[in-house]
């Protein structure tokens, strides 16, 4: 992991020796461009890319507010696509912060709590998702697989025996 994040530093601008103040390196660019190769790179399904790229954008440069709970966001949506569902709940719940109300945030929480089996959480947090914006097509998808879930132990086979 280390020697992809190295080489991911290397590749857009950022010279190895930033970090410890070598007065010859330079660092280019406000760490947008992290950012949005990032959510690039986590939109086209190369999500280890994604989260190193995104990880570099909230580590090297202090983003706006704004900036950061979509980061965090965006962290959660490539953590759960690679499986590791707890990162991403943990992203998802920095998103939110006090008074979160990002519907993405809540929806991709929902989704991880959905294929962890936390139901009651996962119900919670599309309602609430729903609620910010309910036209969402995403939170229609989830929703779905919920309720697909709920059925399944719901449905009642006749033995004929």
């Amino acid at each position: 992991m280390k020697r992809f994040i190295l080489a991911c530093t290397l590749a857009y601008g950022v010279q190895a020796g930033a970090a410890s103040g070598d007065p010859k390196t330079t660092i280019v660019g406000s760490g947008k461009e992290f950012l949005a190769a990032g959510t690039y790179s986590i939109q086209i399904g190369e999500y280890e890319e994604g989260i190193c790229l995104t990880l570099l954008g909230l580590t090297r440069y202090p983003p706006s507010l704004e900036d950061r709970v979509a980061a965090l966001s965006n962290l959660c949506a490539a953590h759960v696509a690679v499986g590791e569902l707890n990162l991403a709940i943990d992203y998802c719940t920095q998103s939110l912060g006090p008074g979160g109300s990002n519907w993405c945030a809540y929806s991709n929480r929902a989704y991880a709590y959905l294929l962890k089996g936390m139901f009651s959480e996962a119900t919670y947090d599309l309602d609430t998702a729903a609620v910010i914006n309910s036209d969402a097509e995403r939170i229609a998808e989830i929703r779905g697989m919920l309720n697909e879930h709920g059925l399944r132990h719901r449905i009642t086979i006749k033995d004929r025996h």
